[in-house]
């Protein structure tokens, strides 16, 4: 048996499982649903399990009360495979009001044959991601964003990347299994989760079914628009550059909704603050992919292409730096955004917590001094447009940077934060 590593979303689930009947954590395959959920179940119902998967199917849309019984919680793991199970766990936590009754899950959302009722108040849906640098413990984790939002910007800490590293973990990814192995060639996995998905998972288990070559195409244009706000007439325009087949006009939102729904693209979402003057907002999604792994696969590249275009680094590197800051959020009961408005100041990256508090973070490759300052100069005058009259008063502004050496606090109030170093 393999090493359990340790998620972060642990200590979400057993805090889910305390208040709710049922917790439903979904997100992308291999990223080690089943295996985090395992630990937590007393029982499971194994819907892709060759020796059972067709009697169990059909059981699940005759009497799907049937596949309940077990001990609790139970585990059902792929249960977007047999829909009828959502409504089913959902009724029977209804009818005895218990809580740590059930654990479901699942790579993909069903968009066909959905269950009846969406759980709302009986089952709690829980994002899982690939792992973040500390939890893969790649991040020594001595900068904690935790504490920097209780106050405690007094930080210290060293990381010792170089660009050869930030290539080999963005191409490595976060995926367990391939962390607990250490491979030689680090991208191979991403591409043959790319060759898995688009050709079974995307015309099958209740997702809407698509054409293979088209849905590559429409992977490398992503890929090559990560970590921007690309609308859906760039992204077109740049697949028709494409020597395939390109998506067309009336289908490329449906393509876009079954990446998002088998859990390959994790776009960020605008922050709308109060603002002190009537500056409009941009409020496109930046595009992103659950994990850099797979826009590197995408684009039929290796971590030693990314060494030779330092362009297609910085912004593989900064989706690797959203994918940690989206778990890392997550952990501290909050969300990440970005912000852009038409006057065009930006931000990389907002994390914004339950309670209020809020963060920004710009997000560099490079640790030079000029870079630093020129980042640091534009947080600063981000943080002076938000009227802290109707909203709190930021709680840090960061610059977290690939290959600086050590954290500390500027001057001007400024972090600077290596992402070798930061852990929730």
């Amino acid at each position: 048996m393999n090493k359990y590593l340790p998620r972060l979303v642990d200590k979400l689930i057993e805090e889910d499982l305390r208040l709710y009947g049922a917790v439903s954590i979904e997100g992308p395959k291999w990223c080690g649903k089943s295996t985090t959920a395992g630990r937590f179940a007393k029982s499971k119902l194994e819907l892709q399990h060759p020796d059972t998967r067709q009697n169990n199917l059909s059981i699940a849309v005759n009497q799907p009360s049937l596949l309940l019984s077990g001990d609790k919680p139970r585990l059902i793991d792929e249960w977007q495979d047999a829909p009828e199970l959502w409504d089913a766990v959902r009724y029977d936590v209804d009818r005895t009001g218990l809580t740590n009754q059930y654990i479901l899950t699942g790579s993909a959302t069903p968009r066909r044959n959905q269950p009846k009722h969406s759980g709302a108040g009986r089952i709690v849906r829980l994002m899982m991601r690939p792992m973040s640098l500390y939890e893969s413990g790649d991040s020594t984790g001595e900068v904690s964003l935790g504490d920097i939002f209780d106050g405690h910007d007094d930080i210290q800490g060293s990381a010792g990347f170089r660009l050869e590293d930030i290539a080999y973990l963005s191409a490595r990814g976060g995926w367990p299994e391939n962390i607990l192995r250490q491979p030689d060639k680090p991208n191979k996995l991403a591409r043959d989760y790319l060759n898995t998905i688009l050709g079974s998972s995307i015309n099958s288990s209740d997702v809407t079914p698509h054409n293979p070559t088209k849905m590559r195409v429409l992977l490398r244009s992503l890929a090559r628009n990560i970590s921007t706000p690309a609308n859906i007439s760039t992204i077109l325009e740049d697949t028709r550059s494409d020597s395939e087949s390109s998506v067309s006009d009336a289908s490329i939102s449906s393509y876009l909704a079954t990446l998002e729904q088998v859990h390959i693209t994790d776009d960020i979402e605008a922050w709308c603050p109060e603002l002190r003057s009537k500056t409009r907002i941009r409020t496109g999604k930046k595009r992103n992919f659950v994990d850099p792994s797979l826009a590197i696969a995408a684009l039929r590249a290796s971590e030693q292409d990314l060494l030779t275009d330092f362009h297609t680094f910085g912004l593989i590197f900064e989706s690797l730096a959203l994918r940690d800051l989206q778990v890392y959020a997550q952990s501290l009961d909050g969300d990440l955004f970005y912000y852009r408005d038409k006057n065009g100041l930006e931000c990389d990256a907002i994390i914004h917590l339950a309670n209020g508090k809020w963060g920004a973070v710009e997000i560099k490759l490079g640790a030079d001094q000029t870079t630093i300052d020129k980042a640091a100069e534009n947080l600063l005058k981000f943080s002076e447009i938000v009227d802290t009259g109707q909203m709190k008063e930021p709680s840090c502004l960061m610059i977290l940077s690939g290959i600086s050496g050590y954290a500390y606090r500027r001057p001007d109030g400024v972090l600077v934060v290596p992402i070798g170093c930061l852990r929730d």
